[in-house]
């Protein structure tokens, strides 16, 4: 049972450390975006912030990796998550990948709930 309580948290910790370093190293090819998804990726990338989150995710990605501080980094890639559904279903009217990571991280986070009984209190 041990094993299972870790599976959300490293399959979310592969997915936004990859997935972050692959923004910075330009590892994939860009997606086709038009209307009101490229004028929002478009806003967040001029910002600099969208640099912002890819680092987020890439250092949250890796506290998700890390054993100790798994608890930590569930806690702290869920608003990432959560802002990646809210774009996909409000934004771009297309629901995806969100979904599925806001419901791994859900499990993850309740698979881990006695970590967090003490803030709970």
């Amino acid at each position: 049972m041990k094993i299972a309580k870790e599976i959300p948290a490293l399959l979310l910790g592969a997915l936004f450390f990859g997935f972050g370093l692959a923004y910075f190293f330009k590892l994939m090819p860009e997606q086709k975006m038009e209307g009101d998804s490229l004028a929002y990726v478009g806003l967040m990338g001029k910002s600099g912030y969208l640099d912002l989150v890819k680092v987020l995710e890439v250092a949250f990605g890796l506290l998700l990796l890390i054993p100790k501080t798994r608890a930590l980094g569930l806690i702290l890639i869920a608003p990432i998550a959560v802002n990646i559904l809210c774009f996909e279903l409000f934004i771009a009217k297309q629901p995806g990948i969100g979904i599925a990571l806001v419901l791994v991280n859900a499990i993850g986070i309740y698979l881990n709930k006695e970590k967090y009984m003490t803030i709970m209190k």
